[in-house]
């Protein structure tokens, strides 16, 4: 959420910001702008809308400058329009940020009761002026930097620039990530490695409460209790090349069609191919699994569901009980965490401010925390006891796809490893389930023939105002991510429903208008599912069916049918992920929304 990029250098900056803010657009905002130094003033430039109508406006009016910092900006107090896009300015200081200052509306009456002027509706202002009102008391930059940040309430990552200070860049970091850059006579900060990969591959990281002085190339770190601190540099391996969209027409088709080679890459860490059997690198993570008497499960969004997937898993194969939960839930409910316990977090980003703090209120209560992310430099990777790596490689779009089955891979392997640890496996059936998830690549290539048809069935589906997703058992949680998945591009209004819940009130909705997307493969549960559906029909219900041929030729006559290829049922969900993700983009291109910058939506949701 929201991207920050800022360089004290001796070039022209503002066009190299405006192209680094371009490798942050994935993580989805509505406005942006850059500010810069030049003699004796702070110039900016702002717009509402994506990064285009920045650049014509740097067209008409360029800015100057060697130092300068830049923002995509995604609203949370007052609207996406210029006057409350970042950065925000008084005539000494100009800041961004990312994050939320929750004591903004108090420290906002302090300071107009002084005599500020705020020009904006945002939280981020007060900080601004809040820094400035230092320097008026004959404070230094890094004095009136560090003495705001510590008055600040809430979750921040800050960058700001000083009027008559040359090359000097100070960083703040609470909650919101923010790294550093090192390069040749220049520093930089970023939201991330990724917005720093076009000028360095040298990165530190910048923990909770640290405040850094950039002062040309020379960096100087200071902790929570403005103690100097050495922080580790590391080698980043975020891409310095631009992702493109491999000639496909968006970001997210083409991370639909990265899925057989990224669950491969990610089931080459996990599966030992010549057993085949599970091989878990992790140190100490099988034996967390095995002796754990309780596995707690939180994530957020499409997270959420792939652990909920790894729920059924892990309690079938390995008679670990799960309680999953919501992350934004999970720590405010006084959970009772089990004596031993363990704690998986599930996040692609790493950065889900939420996430975050519930494995940091898990680690209060002595749970061993293990976390499946996309990022292994992530505050949660960082954080957690034990890092479960995917390799989804850089995921653009913001309703995650590849993400989400690359946690499935990584989930579906720790838990045949943790059911023969447990002894609630048998050799044979770890092979047999190693093998069947070895195939999952070949199949979702062959199922990918299918597109054609699935793009025809889009463009009746993008006429409805209301979709529902049925599913049974572990198909369950894959009916609320097809639903989450709709909604989330094409703006239609789908909920996911347990199918045999349907009775219960949601078929209530049905009606000839009501298309209804029923996920059933030839399973155990298929014939009660099948009676679900039926009695979806009985209602004029309009139903897509998604199963394989023998299930299809089963269920007998429906509106339309997405055939699945028939697999073990184990591996069901990843293939039966693959139709609803193409469903619901090929929907939302017939609607002619963002696809991949959905509407008020953000890849890394650095916000509570």
């Amino acid at each position: 959420m929201c991207g920050i990029v800022g360089i004290a250098g001796t070039k022209d900056c503002a066009p190299v910001i405006l192209e680094a803010l371009r490798r942050l657009e994935y993580r989805g905002y509505d406005s942006a702008g850059i500010a810069t130094l030049v003699p004796g003033a702070i110039e900016r430039r702002r717009s509402p809308g994506k990064l285009g109508k920045l650049a014509d406006v740097l067209r008409t009016s360029p800015l100057r400058g060697g130092t300068g910092i830049g923002h995509t900006r995604w609203a949370t107090h007052g609207a996406p329009t210029e006057s409350n896009a970042h950065p925000h300015a008084s005539a000494k200081v100009a800041l961004v940020h990312n994050g939320i200052i929750e004591n903004f509306r108090e420290l906002r009456e302090d300071l107009m009761a002084k005599g500020h002027a705020f020009a904006s509706e945002t939280d981020t202002e007060v900080a601004v002026h809040l820094v400035t009102d230092y320097l008026d008391q004959g404070l230094s930059p890094k004095e009136a930097a560090i003495k705001a940040a510590r008055q600040l309430t809430g979750a921040y990552a800050l960058a700001m620039i000083f009027k008559d200070h040359d090359r000097l860049l100070i960083g703040a970091r609470k909650g919101s990530p923010l790294a550093v850059g090192y390069g040749d006579g220049e520093a930089f900060l970023g939201s991330d490695a990724f917005a720093l990969a076009p000028f360095t591959n040298k990165v530190t990281y910048l923990e909770d409460g640290d405040v850094v002085v950039i002062d040309g190339a020379d960096v100087a770190i200071y902790s929570a209790d403005g103690v100097p601190v050495n922080r580790e540099v590391k080698i980043t391996s975020a891409s310095a090349a631009l992702v493109d969209k491999g000639g496909q027409r968006h970001f997210m088709a083409k991370e639909i069609h990265e899925q057989p080679e990224v669950i491969g890459h990610t089931l080459a860490h996990y599966i030992d191919a010549t057993g085949p059997h599970a091989a878990i690198r992790e140190e100490g993570l099988i034996e967390t699994l095995r002796d754990a008497p309780r596995l707690t499960l939180s994530a957020c969004g499409t997270a959420f569901y792939a652990g909920l997937v790894g729920k059924y898993w892990f309690e079938k194969l390995a008679r670990l009980p799960v309680e999953a939960d919501i992350a934004s839930e999970l720590r405010y409910r006084s959970p009772v965490f089990p004596q031993g316990g363990a704690s998986l977090f599930i996040s692609q980003s790493g950065e889900t401010a939420d996430t975050l703090a519930a494995l940091r209120d898990a680690k209060d209560h002595d749970q061993r925390t293990l976390a499946v992310v996309n990022v292994p430099e992530s505050s949660i990777a960082r954080d957690a006891d034990i890092v479960v790596p995917t390799f989804a490689g850089p995921e653009i779009g913001v309703a995650s796809t590849k993400a989400f089955t690359c946690q499935l891979a990584a989930l579906a392997s720790l838990a045949i490893a943790a059911g023969r640890a447990r002894g609630t496996l048998s050799a044979e059936e770890e092979t047999r389930l190693c093998t069947a998830l070895l195939e999952v690549p070949r199949h979702l290539v062959d199922f990918m023939r299918q597109e054609p048809a699935i793009e025809a069935l889009g463009q009746e589906i993008a006429k409805a105002r209301d979709v529902l997703y049925l599913g049974r058992g572990v198909h369950f949680p894959m009916a609320m991510e097809g639903a989450l998945k709709l909604k989330e591009i094409s703006y239609i209004h789908a909920e996911g429903y347990a199918a045999g819940e349907m009775k219960h009130g949601p078929i209530a909705l049905i009606d000839e208008n009501v298309p209804v997307i029923v996920i059933a493969p030839q399973d155990d549960l298929f014939e009660k599912t099948i009676s679900n559906m039926q009695e979806v029909m009985a209602r004029g219900g309009k139903v897509v069916l998604i199963s394989d041929a023998g299930g299809i030729r089963r269920a007998g006559n429906v509106w339309a049918t997405i055939e699945v290829p028939e697999v073990d049922p184990f591996i069901a969900p990843f293939l039966y992920a693959a139709p609803v993700q193409m469903l619901a983009y090929h929907t939302a291109v017939a609607k002619g929304t963002d696809v991949d910058q959905p509407r008020n939506l953000a890849k890394s949701v650095t916000v509570e």
